[in-house]
């Protein structure tokens, strides 16, 4: 994937940037490292520097057709190192010795100090025409100076020789404090840090400096896979200016119901987002994907992103009810993007979603059903990042003019509509919520728009079914607006005159009790029941 595929506004790397090719790494830095820059990355052991550090080498390889240096003072030996990268696909060991070459300087400075060092460093890159050195172990280096000027005299001779011959350097410790000498000297500061947020281990980038050009502030997520080091800038400022590009003639995207688009004066406006609430079990899922296969039946492609039900059994669930995914799923016109119940992180999951609706620009009028927004909310570490993060990414929805749906559960048997993420419901333009009612030993779902910006909506409350011949939307039902406490609950009586109020036209014990809830503020006998 390009970079200039992860959204934001990136400063492409011109002349004079070394462009680093980990994912997402140089569009953290506006362009990649500078040439002939000096950088110092720290971090803690397992926190993965080594890898970052030969991946860049073998990057730069095959990017640049450049030459590399990487130098080791007292840390694992070449042979393991080699034996420890060769399951990852970037690294390539025919490279070793003429393009990426490994020497030891640790003897070196031992025997003869800093000024025997820095020669064998000089002649190392002359000799080799490096273009990116590398130096691991900066620690061991710094325990042979005699003072922290003589560390400091050596770290700018260092940075000096360097830059005079035109090659980027890299200087690798473990964990320092980000006021260290070194620090002070360097061009920029990257650090990798590898901790626990409670049960979960997580590996995070920060660049806390990077002089002569802008950057990406604040904690990156970082993953590390077959592949190499991977990063994940965070949502809300990777995405924080969408490009203005939404479609100005908005059209109506039904749900093919025909009294719910009624209710909603068409359907939902093109480009907007729909936050879908409800209790498990109240048809969420299925109204989702009701509103897919409208979609393609007007053929309009569809995306399925969902944390909790394979393909297959979605597929059942909705063919069960008459809804004809399947045939839509095989033609191509929707896609079902499942992600299985792992730890996950929340900027990952925004990227994948993202990157494959814009592999899919030239489709038109494009509907999105995320099922359901607490898989974001179970992936975030911090948990306070949830509003930046969903304003970023329904931002960026409306900006590829996608339509979408997005679920969230709320919980069951509860006398108060609590929202889970309350966030969504003032980021997305629609709020439709279903609920259960009990009544007379059955259960009855109930639907109700809280929210529609600049359109025309029914605010009545409507019943509605779900059957083997599918999902249908009744008439309003009478001033029933207090029923959304979810505590009317009727009970006694038998049903015996169901027969006799049908004959004389009385309403039916339904609407009696939503007469009933009206008249007594939503306190029913019995307790509450569930939405």
């Amino acid at each position: 994937m390009s970079e200039s595929e992860t959204g934001g506004s990136e400063e492409q790397a011109g002349e004079g940037r070394v462009k680093s090719g980990i994912p997402r790494l140089d569009f953290i830095l506006k362009g990649g490292l500078k040439q002939g820059g000096t950088y110092a990355l720290m971090g803690p052991p397992g926190g993965g520097k080594t890898i970052f550090a030969n991946q860049l080498c073998c990057n730069h390889i095959d990017n640049s057709d450049g030459r590399c240096v990487y130098m080791t003072l007292l840390i694992e030996s070449h042979a393991k190192m080699v034996a420890h990268l060769s399951g990852l696909s970037f690294f390539k060991p025919e490279y070793i010795p003429d393009r990426l070459y490994y020497v030891s300087g640790y003897q070196m400075v031992r025997d003869e100090g800093f000024s025997g060092l820095l020669e064998l460093i000089r002649r190392t890159l002359r000799d080799r025409r490096a273009s990116l050195f590398v130096m691991d172990g900066m620690e061991s280096a710094e325990q042979f100076a005699t003072s922290p000027q003589a560390y400091r005299e050596f770290v700018h001779s260092l940075q000096a020789l360097a830059n005079m011959l035109g090659c980027t350097t890299l200087l690798i410790s473990n964990v320092r404090e980000r006021s260290h000498v070194e620090n002070a000297l360097v061009d920029g500061v990257i650090e990798l840090s590898d901790k626990l947020i409670g049960p979960r281990a997580v590996r995070e980038l920060t660049v806390h400096k990077f002089r002569g050009s802008d950057y990406l502030r604040g904690r990156h997520e970082v993953e590390i896979t077959d592949d190499g080091m991977v990063i994940h800038p965070r949502t809300e400022i990777q995405f924080s200016k969408p490009p203005e590009n939404a479609r100005e003639q908005r059209v109506r995207m039904g749900f093919g119901l025909p009294r719910l688009d009624e209710m909603l004066d068409g359907g939902l406006p093109s480009g907007s987002t729909t936050a879908l609430l409800g209790s498990p079990g109240t048809g969420k899922t299925l109204l989702g994907l009701s509103f897919l296969v409208e979609g393609a039946r007007q053929g309009q492609h569809g995306t399925y992103f969902g944390f909790y039900e394979p393909p297959p059994r979605l597929i059942e669930k909705a063919e069960d009810v008459g809804i004809p995914l399947e045939r839509y799923v095989k033609d191509g016109s929707i896609e079902l993007i499942w992600q299985p119940p792992l730890e996950h992180f929340m900027d990952s999951l925004a990227e994948q979603l993202l990157e494959g609706l814009k592999s899919q620009e030239q489709k038109e009028r494009r509907r999105l059903f995320i099922d359901g927004a607490e898989g974001f909310r179970a992936a975030a570490v911090y948990p306070d990042r949830i509003p930046r993060f969903l304003s970023a990414l329904t931002n960026q929805l409306r900006s590829l003019d996608v339509t979408t749906v997005m679920t969230d559960e709320l919980e069951l048997f509860q006398p108060q509509l609590n929202l889970p993420t309350p966030e969504l419901a003032n980021v997305v333009e629609t709020v439709i919520l279903l609920r259960y009612l009990e009544l007379r030993s059955q259960i009855y779902r109930l639907l109700s728009i809280m929210k529609m910006r600049e359109s025309r909506y029914d605010t009545s409350l409507r019943e509605f079914r779900i059957s083997r011949e599918g999902i249908d939307v009744a008439d309003s039902f009478e001033s029933a607006e207090s029923i959304l406490s979810g505590q009317a609950r009727l009970r006694g009586g038998n049903g015996d005159g169901k027969a006799a109020r049908k004959k004389k036209g009385e309403p039916g014990p339904l609407k009696k009790a939503l007469k009933k809830v009206r008249r007594t503020g939503g306190k029913g006998r019995g307790g509450g029941g569930g939405r």
